[in-house]
């Protein structure tokens, strides 16, 4: 019997699904399973956090379709789903991006009909785009009347959405996951996930994935080239409970990792989601051979066609590194 149909778009958040990876790590015996987020209708499981944090707004009254102007900074995919979001229930939707944003994300963005404010600047102290986009995220708000700041870097209905995504991870293995990696940005995912897990009482090992010059666990801040991975301000949402094990990982790391895993299992990822495939590649010998492994893979890879799977790209950051993923 086939599925009734869904009310509107936006009621195909979530419910993702975890596929089992058997071709990834050859001789690895454990099982590994990726939440495959790219099935959100955004493209990303920012979607979830994004009409967490909306809807809550909607139901208080805080938000009023026709009147209220949400502005938020984001490195991409939260400003895809917010597009997308804003663009069904009426909002005007004011977006801060930043150089490291790709085109297709921008394309996308202009197609929902988003107002994009695009910050070229980065800060002298960390070299990083982030403490711009924040700031100038504060001056529209501040300016912008009826103006509605979700701020995905502090609201803690950002991680209550992940909750539900490790939630989903954990019936689809009847309640065994023995290690999980997540990669950290603003800290929702992994820490509403770490959530969930001590909630329900799970014996989970968390693994944080975080990217090489990110400031999140204490390295100093510097530049990347991978955007959504690591943050250069310690977000607020940070919990430094939350995390088992800290893996960090390079822009390298990612993009050999985003190669091997097209090359092994026709799954064309984005970075963030490399990332967690380089730190299993790093702990595999660390995992028991009858270890239930879950990887959360935020986003899709063709939004970074002209980065990660760019040769031209790759040569121009990283020189001649095709030997690395190739078979």
């Amino acid at each position: 019997m086939s599925e009734p149909p869904l009310s509107g778009i936006l009621s195909t958040v979530g419910n993702t699904p975890l596929v089992e990876l058997e071709r990834l790590l050859p001789g690895f015996e454990a099982r590994v399973f990726a939440k495959i987020e790219r099935f959100n209708p955004g493209g990303s499981i920012k979607d979830r956090s994004g009409l967490s944090m909306l809807s809550s707004a909607i139901e208080s009254g805080e938000l009023v379709p026709g009147r209220s102007v949400v502005v938020e900074s984001s490195s991409g995919n939260l400003a895809v789903g917010l597009a997308q979001i804003c663009r069904y229930f009426g909002f005007r939707f004011i977006c801060v991006v930043d150089g490291k944003t790709t085109e297709q994300n921008l394309a996308i963005l202009r197609a929902y009909g988003a107002e994009i404010e695009v910050v070229t600047e980065r800060d002298e102290l960390t070299g990083e785009y982030l403490p711009m986009r924040l700031r100038r995220v504060r001056e529209l708000v501040a300016r912008t009347p009826y103006a509605f700041w979700p701020n995905q870097y502090a609201n803690l209905l950002n991680p209550q959405a992940h909750e539900k995504t490790m939630g989903e991870i954990a019936r689809a293995l009847d309640g065994r996951v023995d290690y999980l990696f997540c990669s950290v940005s603003t800290f929702g995912t992994l820490r509403g996930c770490a959530d969930h897990i001590r909630k329900q009482g799970m014996d989970t090992t968390v693994v944080a994935v975080d990217a090489e010059g990110s400031a999140i666990f204490g390295l100093e801040s510097t530049r990347r080239l991978i955007p959504g991975h690591g943050a250069s301000v310690v977000p607020a949402l940070m919990d430094p409970t939350a995390a088992d094990r800290v893996v960090h990982v390079s822009d390298l790391d990612c993009v050999v990792a985003c190669r091997k895993l097209i090359h092994r299992e026709a799954i064309l990822a984005g970075g963030s989601s490399g990332a967690t495939v380089a730190a299993l590649a790093r702990l595999r010998d660390e995992i028991p051979a009858d270890s239930t492994v879950a990887l959360v893979f935020p986003d899709g890879g063709d939004r970074y066609l002209d980065t990660i799977y760019s040769d031209t790209w790759v040569r121009r950051h990283f020189g001649e590194v095709a030997h690395l993923w190739k078979d």
